[in-house]
């Protein structure tokens, strides 16, 4: 496995978790759990990510301003989980920011797989690719 399969992954569960969330209703126990385990994965996810991804592209030139632009939108959306954690469940305002939350988030994976991973994959070899993956996905696990 690379690291481009490795995130691939992850992205794909947020992506589900997003859609269950959204497709949510009220203050109710489905849409709590579903909040939390989001919050969790998107908060383990980008922590992995900028550690194994991001970190090793910054020295390089070429890189530098989209690995920058990455951990920006990873800010942007823990401000939205943020907003969301200081607003009540059960009010149309949260699920208006649960979809904003949605949106920012698969806007940042279509970034990521898009064009990210593309370049990115222009500057690691296939060894270091396979090494982030090990590192990426053993920092997953340790704290999932």
């Amino acid at each position: 496995m690379n690291i481009y399969e490795a995130i691939r992954n992850d992205h794909d569960i947020q992506r589900d978790l997003l859609k269950q969330l959204v497709d949510t209703f009220g203050d109710t126990k489905t849409r709590s759990d579903l909040f939390k385990k989001l919050n969790k994965e998107l908060s383990i996810h980008a922590n992995a990510e900028e550690r194994h991804f991001y970190k090793p592209l910054i020295p390089v030139d070429m890189m530098q301003e989209h690995a920058r632009h990455g951990i920006a939108e990873h800010h942007e959306i823990d401000e939205l989980i943020e907003r969301l954690e200081q607003t009540d469940m059960d009010s149309s305002a949260w699920l208006k920011i649960a979809k904003d939350l949605k949106h920012k988030v698969e806007h940042h994976l279509e970034d990521e797989e898009h064009s990210f991973f593309q370049l990115s994959g222009k500057v690691f070899t296939e060894k270091e690719k396979e090494e982030l993956a090990t590192k990426y996905v053993d920092y997953m696990k340790a704290h999932r």
